[in-house]
């Protein structure tokens, strides 16, 4: 069992339990999501379905819903709750709304709701043409897997647009809980470079990779760690050391992360890395064997029938 292995039931779990107060906590989540939503604009994409893998309370989604009135749009996440949250941001027309015209020509498209794991999508192959994920890639049990995924369900020509973390992210907390014992305490996060890789080895075709920095800043840690439950990010590693820390373990490691306290508040950095790639036109095997079609002819099919 690595660091990186998680587990997979206690993310189900956690992300359940968080989403009633999620939006009170996601501050650092929505600007993400502006900021991957905006990267849109440089694209001339119009997609007739829009898959949000990881859609959490639909913040995302709702935004989707708005650039592509037209299209159809499917939210999926692993945690039946978030998904609830995510309906209340879509109530569906009354008819009383229908037979008042409060709903203009015509009324908006439902938004498809799906419980499941990224790494195992149940939909068709070439059945979408934007895949697109904030900040939910992180919690996938095998990347490269989900990636395959992905460009399974994207139509020729398709896109896949992300945000996710990496190697640097909460890198004050993971030193500071190192003073306390070896176990791991803060999820491992995957390298920009290495995504790159596994996006190549997916199918992908020109995968572009962006990486920022962002610092949040807390008086003191316990606001912090109230941020990572209320999100439902706290530590979900396979190896993880189970309870909770002693008052000297915690004492320990306030004491500890104290020594990164700048101008009176305790940092939390945030690596952020941005991607997309294109699903190309999909004549290509994964393991690198050209797809040939090959059209009969009407005298070959006549022949066939006499």
């Amino acid at each position: 069992m690595t660091e990186a292995e998680l587990d997979y039931a206690e993310v189900r779990r956690a992300f359940d339990h968080a989403a009633a107060a999620y939006d009170a906590h996601a501050v650092l989540q929505r600007e993400v999501c502006d900021r991957l939503l905006e990267r849109l604009d440089y694209t001339t994409i119009q997609p007739a379905r829009v898959l949000d893998v990881g859609s959490g309370t639909g913040y995302g989604t709702a935004h989707l819903r708005a650039r592509y009135p037209e299209a159809e749009l499917c939210a999926l996440d692993i945690a039946p709750a978030m998904l609830a949250a995510t309906r209340s941001r879509f109530p569906r027309p009354t008819w009383t709304q229908r037979a008042l015209g409060r709903l203009g020509s015509a009324a908006p498209r439902p938004v498809e709701l799906i419980c499941a794991d990224m790494g195992r999508l149940p939909l068709a192959a070439n059945s979408c043409n934007l895949v697109w994920s904030s900040l939910a890639l992180q919690w996938a049990q095998d990347l490269t897997a989900s990636f395959r995924g992905f460009h399974r369900v994207l139509a020729p020509g398709g896109l896949l647009m992300f945000a996710t973390f990496g190697p640097d992210t909460l890198k004050e907390l993971r030193a500071a809980f190192s003073a306390i014992d070896d176990a791991p305490h803060v999820n491992a996060f995957v390298d920009l470079h290495d995504i790159g890789d596994m996006l190549i080895d997916a199918g992908f075709a020109n995968p572009v990779m962006e990486m920022e920095m962002l610092t949040l800043t807390y008086g003191d840690l316990k606001a912090l760690m109230r941020d990572l439950k209320g999100i439902g990010a706290h530590n979900a590693a396979a190896a993880r050391r189970r309870g909770l820390l002693g008052k000297s373990a915690w004492a320990r490691l306030e004491q500890a992360y104290e020594a990164t306290r700048s101008e009176g508040r305790l940092p939390a950095t945030f690596e952020v890395v941005y991607g997309h790639a294109w699903a190309g036109d999909k004549t290509h095997l994964e393991d690198g064997r050209q797809v040939i079609q090959f059209a009969i002819g009407e005298r070959l099919r006549k022949r066939g029938r006499a």
